[in-house]
């Protein structure tokens, strides 16, 4: 049977986002809001996400030509989008097949819970903390927002154009955190268990690259086999050459 998936999938999660700085701020000082004035979509790079950005581009740009990706998807949401335009600044745009801003790999959408802290949503809306509590994140669906399980039926949706378009190309999709762990949990078919202890064990870092390489040896008909777990670039290496590190060995699963 003839190959259906891309050669290669690099799963990266944005660079450091000013919302990622104030969130950060709030819950060291406790508090309950996130002190950000724009919409989560345009909400950019810190100066350190930045960084980040160019030391993952100068990872990229250090591969053999016949290795870098040919294909670049990201979310619409404009940490991701500079993310991705950083990182493409380092490939020759020639080698680029398609170059795509698809809105399925924004970020969750968090309904009337955007910008409140943990400590927040117990204190403004404790019925829903409490049923947030019972029902676990996987299947918890804030009021105008989205659970992890509807993040998942976009990505199902995405990965059927990525098999039609995109066969035996080498993908970068640049998205978000909860993106980057559902499609660890589609790609790898993990359960409920399996992908929220991953994410109860550590946040996917900034600008980390989690890869999927296909094996046509693996399985009836050969499938993605992982590589890399949550690898990221040392910030030493943005604008100079760097060693191409393949075999991070991958996280086992829960």
């Amino acid at each position: 049977m003839e190959q259906k998936w891309p050669q290669q999938i690099w799963l990266v999660r944005h660079g450091q986002s000013a919302g990622n700085v104030a969130r950060d701020a709030a819950e060291a000082a406790a508090g309950l809001h996130i002190d950000i004035a724009e919409r989560d979509v345009d909400v950019p790079l810190s100066a350190l996400g930045a960084d980040q950005a160019r030391a993952l581009a100068s990872w990229f740009a250090a591969m053999p030509e016949h290795e870098r990706p040919t294909v670049v998807l990201h979310s619409p949401y404009v940490r991701a989008a500079e993310t991705a335009r950083i990182i493409m600044q380092q490939l020759a745009p020639d080698s680029l097949v398609a170059v795509h801003v698809d809105e399925r790999l924004r970020e969750k959408e968090f309904g009337i819970l955007d910008r409140l802290t943990v400590l927040g949503i117990q204190h403004q809306y404790p019925e829903l903390y409490e049923q947030r509590q019972h029902v676990g994140k996987f299947y918890f669906r804030p009021p105008g927002g989205e659970s992890w399980c509807d993040v998942i039926l976009r990505l199902r949706s995405i990965i059927d154009t990525i098999t039609r378009e995109f066969c035996k190309e080498r993908v970068l999709i640049v998205g978000h955190q909860v993106t980057v762990n559902c499609f660890r949990y589609l790609f790898e078919r993990l359960d409920e268990a399996a992908i929220l202890a991953f994410d109860r064990a550590a946040d996917v870092p900034n600008c980390s690259v989690t890869s999927y390489s296909f094996n046509p040896h693996e399985g009836k008909h050969g499938k993605l086999g992982l590589q890399l777990t949550n690898f990221v670039a040392p910030l030493e290496a943005a604008g100079t050459p760097v060693t191409v590190q393949k075999d991070v060995p991958a996280a086992p699963k829960a």
